[in-house]
This record gives structure tokens, C-alpha cells and sequence, in this order.
């Protein structure tokens, strides 16, 4: 196989999506390795613990030989730097998160020139998915088994079910 690098792709993944998994399952195509991080954002109050996130993504992309899921507290510049990987990569859905990945990638460029962040649109399907959606219809018990992993669909009942006997 020839070199085409080391990437990763962070994200909170409260929890994991099918819209993630087609992002990295399409970069796993284009790189020798992908690094899925968890990453811990201080602004985002989670669902799911860190160790269910991660257990939950290792799960969701068991079937990529080429992926490994690992979380971090670094900034991910400072993680790429550590795994020699020169490209981050970031879904797109929508213009909004467009303008906000923007400001990210620059910023992440001035503290890393060499490392470089690519936007991959998700398969049509998922353009108005993400975690909040997948999060508000499980808690009303909805079935999101059509938007996230199986693993994580049951999780999610699972999760609100515990909530409902507190």
C-alpha cells in the first residue's frame, strides 16, 4: 500500500452516529491510518461517559482495520504532533458548520502549520443527522436504529430507561 498518511478525526461522538461512521469509513479509503479521538470538550455536558463513548465508537468501527479509537484531553494539534499525523479531518453537514469548523481549522493552523484539516461531506442520508437529534428522539423512545449503530441504539434505550427509574 503506498504512503497516504495519518489522520484524525475528533469529535465528542455523544454518541456516535451512522453520519460519523460514513465520514471515517470514506477517509479509512484515503489514508493508511485514521485516529478517531474522543475528545473532550469543556463545553459540552455528554450523555454518555467518556469510557462509554469510547467503547462505543471501538464497537461502531470494529470492522475498519484501519482505524483506532482513543480518547484525549490535548488540544488536537498537540495529538496529531504525537501520532505523526499531518491531516485532521471534520464532517460537514451544513453552511453553520461550515463558519464554525472554519475558525477551528485556522486556529489549528496557527498553532500547526504543517498540519492541514479537510472537510468530508456525509452521504446525503445523513446531512440532518447529528447526536442532539439521534439523543431528544431515544429519549422519547423513538427507534434511531436507522441513524446510529446498533450497539449505540441500544445503549441509548438503555441509558434513558436508567434515567426514567431515578
Amino acid at each position: 500500500m503506498e504512503n497516504k498518511g495519518i489522520a484524525i478525526y475528533p469529535g465528542s461522538f455523544d454518541p456516535i452516529t451512522n453520519g460519523h461512521v460514513d465520514v471515517i469509513e470514506r477517509a479509512a479509503q484515503m489514508f493508511n491510518q485514521i485516529y478517531v479521538i474522543i475528545a473532550v470538550n469543556s463545553k459540552k455536558v455528554t450523555l454518555f461517559s467518556e469510557e462509554e463513548r469510547l467503547l462505543l465508537a471501538k464497537e461502531s468501527l470494529k470492522h475498519l482495520p484501519n482505524v483506532v479509537v482513543s480518547a484525549s484531553h490535548k488540544l488536537i494539534v498537540d495529538f496529531a504532533r504525537e501520532v505523526s499525523a499531518n491531516i485532521i479531518i471534520r464532517g460537514i453537514r451544513a453552511i453553520s458548520d461550515f463558519e464554525y469548523e472554519f475558525q477551528i481549522a485556522l486556529m489549528n493552523r496557527k498553532i500547526e502549520p504543517d498540519v492541514h484539516t479537510i472537510f468530508l461531506l456525509p452521504n446525503e442520508k445523513y446531512t440532518y443527522l447529528n447526536s442532539s437529534i439521534v439523543k431528544e428522539l431515544a429519549k422519547y423512545n423513538e427507534d434511531v436504529s436507522d441513524f446510529v449503530p446498533k450497539i449505540v441504539a441500544e445503549e441509548l434505550k438503555k441509558k434513558y430507561r436508567q434515567q426514567l427509574l431515578k
